[in-house]
């Protein structure tokens, strides 16, 4: 083994092909608004957002310049019983762009802890009210909600379910996915058909019964099972649903918040307004790591409406709402707000949309989809080989200075709010010309 390869062996990297990456290692070492530096200095046009979560670009010096500051002024600041003001004002900013009755605030680290405290929160409230039978939750196949014991279960992706397939939790079930590409293949926004796989939930419900249920949780778009889109009018059906049987509704928009499709939240770009919400990624441009949970007012006040100065959820983390983390989150927002990247990520849509669907007819390209600055070109698998094409894709754009996001043979795209037109077409150029390349 080479002196490179050896100081890469220490590192067991996550959701990676250990032994076939440090082959072949990716390494970046640099990162200045829409692009990544490797360490011998070649420009990587990043058309991920690092990971669905630097929308407000690489280094943006607000953020920075807040995240150096509480550095030196307080380290750390515990919030079991003692207070940091900062957090307070944070909480506060989110709630004032968040769904109308979403105003309260749960800190987290992590989307993965964002849901599993959701999935509590909707537990707890349920005995809270007098309905403790209520314990199944609901999610829905090819979904993902993070890799916490919760999330898994309630999560949809095969590959992430199988090495721990005797530790699910119990009363979980499942709606079936929504894409539809035999039907709905280069849809150009919400697909036309599927809006009667909502009502699944009604055959599932029958199955088990309401009285028995506490949340359904989905994603609005679900993003790392492939970029897959809700048919038009599909979300509003589950709503009605969870409405007539008293269910809590739970978005996952740990990808789909803060911008990616043009609003604050899907929430908001799609008309639904859940019970529950989760959020990370894009709430600290991927600065620092943070997730917060919002949860609607009735839910809340269920648990203040206790007598006494009783804990009231027993369940929390060290490091929620960290300073640091606190100070990214609080200038992200004020980036956000002071730049329009919201607006600006709904003004460069259609021009993202229209690249996109550029790529139809282009060798093995079978799907194309997309809404806001989240989109997705499918290819058809090798013969027997299901995900071998996406993984060669992935050195393939990186060698020619782009990266991209790979699901099996799928590409996701989701581009930093400060994209230019000049990115997206270079960024699709660079994809065409490799699918042709023989």
């Amino acid at each position: 083994m080479s002196e490179h390869q050896q100081s890469l062996e220490s590192f067991w990297m996550p959701f990676t092909g250990n032994r076939a990456f440090k082959k072949n290692p990716r390494l970046i070492d640099q990162a200045r608004g829409m692009h990544y530096y490797t360490p011998d200095g070649r420009e990587i046009l990043d058309m991920v957002a690092g990971l669905w979560c630097c929308n407000a670009g690489h280094g943006h010096p607000k953020i920075v310049e807040a995240i150096q500051a509480q550095a030196a002024k307080m380290d750390y600041a515990p919030h079991f019983n003692f207070g940091h003001p900062a957090a307070f004002e944070a909480a506060e900013m989110l709630a004032a762009i968040a769904p109308e009755g979403l105003n309260h605030v749960f800190f987290t680290n992590s989307g993965s802890e964002s849901v599993d405290t959701a999935l509590k929160i909707a537990l707890a409230y349920q005995k809270e009210r007098g309905q403790a039978g209520r314990t199944r939750l609901i999610g829905r196949e090819r979904g993902y909600h993070g890799v916490g014991f919760g999330g898994i279960s309630v999560g949809g992706i095969t590959n992430n379910r199988m090495q721990f397939s005797n530790s699910m939790i119990p009363g979980v079930d499942h709606l079936p996915h929504t894409h539809l590409i035999d039907r709905n293949a280069f849809s150009r926004g919400l697909p036309e058909y599927g809006i009667e796989l909502a009502d699944e939930l009604e055959n599932i419900l029958t199955l088990h019964h309401p009285s028995t249920v506490a949340a359904v949780i989905v994603e609005p778009v679900a993003g790392s099972a492939g970029v897959l889109m809700p048919p038009r009018g599909y979300l509003k059906r589950l709503r009605e649903i969870c409405d007539k049987h008293d269910i809590l509704l739970i978005f996952d928009e740990v990808i789909t918040g803060f911008g990616r499709l043009g609003d604050n939240f899907a929430a908001q770009a799609f008309d639904v307004i859940p019970d529950i919400m989760t959020t990370a990624k894009g709430l600290t441009s991927g600065t620092v790591p943070m997730g917060a949970v919002f949860v609607r007012d009735e839910i809340y006040n269920e648990f203040m409406s206790k007598p006494g100065g009783a804990i009231e959820l027993f369940h929390g983390y060290t490091y929620s709402a960290h300073p640091l983390a606190v100070a990214a989150c609080k200038a992200t927002q004020q980036v956000y707000a002071y730049e329009g990247l919201f607006q600006r990520a709904a003004e460069m849509a259609p021009v993202f949309e229209d690249a996109l669907h550029s790529l139809k007819g282009e060798p093995n390209v079978i799907d194309v989809r997309n809404f806001g600055l989240m989109g997705a070109v499918e290819l058809a698998p090798l013969e027997g080989q299901p995900g071998v094409r996406g993984a060669e894709l992935i050195q393939k754009t990186f060698d020619a200075g782009l990266m991209i996001r790979i699901t099996g043979d799928t590409i996701a795209f989701s581009p930093p709010l400060i994209v230019e037109e000049s990115h997206i077409q270079q960024a699709v150029e660079t994809l065409r010309k490799i699918l042709r390349a023989k």
